[in-house]
């Protein structure tokens, strides 16, 4: 019996490597951000230092890395992802992630961290949906990188608000308290890995207990930055 050879998610075309979920050339295709901060991932002139926002007021987080723009044709896969059950996107949807590691590791200050985090879902929400879609990503991540995933390293102790229904001033007071660090992290080079960055504040406030936790230094990791 012949197999039937894995589809490419976007243009449903026949995958030399089924693995990869997304062929090379719709790879190639996705569209390219503008030049941004290599800090909080926002458009600036210079892409080699932080820009002036993050000097006035730097992030919680020492790096932020995105493979594009919340736009077509990713906005829709991950929407797919969150909020309709494919979790089967999530292996081709960390390889794009790993891509732009990789790509960013040769040009760039980018490096294998000690240990990698997903942002944590409140158990109650993560029993409804059935899965942590950041987990997905993170997980094939620390396996390819051969780094720690600790997925208990953070716990969100109190049910939040859904960010997107918020503006960015009631995203921060809406986290607060929200998460604990439950693992020392005294020296360790740590990413935090998302599905979406719009504000920041999720990432950020987990970035700040890292930090008071001992946490050498921190990349953010996503597949989409909200410009």
């Amino acid at each position: 019996m012949l197999t039937i050879p894995g589809l490419c998610w976007l243009c449903r075309m026949p995958l030399a490597c089924p693995a990869w979920g997304i062929c090379s050339r719709c790879t190639a295709a996705m569209p390219v951000a503008p030049p941004c901060c290599p800090c909080c991932g926002l458009p600036a002139m210079w892409t080699a230092s932080p820009c002036g926002r993050c000097l006035q007021n730097p992030p919680s987080w020492d790096r932020l890395l995105f493979v594009t723009d919340y736009r077509p044709p990713l906005s829709k896969l991950v929407h797919r992802l969150k909020f309709e059950g494919a979790t089967a996107l999530a292996p081709a949807m960390a390889r794009l992630i790993l891509l732009k590691v990789l790509e960013s590791r040769r040009q760039e200050n980018v490096f294998r961290p000690d240990t990698i985090v997903s942002v944590p879902l409140h158990s109650r929400r993560a029993w409804r949906r059935g899965y942590n879609q950041s987990a997905l990503l993170a997980i094939p991540l620390a396996r390819w990188l051969n780094c720690e995933y600790q997925p208990t390293a953070i716990r969100r102790v109190r049910p939040t608000a859904t960010q997107h229904q918020l503006t960015a001033k009631q995203r921060r007071g809406n986290l607060k308290g929200a998460f604990r660090v439950d693992i020392p992290l005294a020296g360790r080079h740590m990413v935090i890995v998302d599905d979406v960055v719009t504000t920041g504040s999720t990432v950020a406030e987990i970035a700040r207990l890292l930090k008071k936790q001992g946490a050498a230094t921190i990349q953010v990791w996503c597949l989409c930055r909200t410009l």
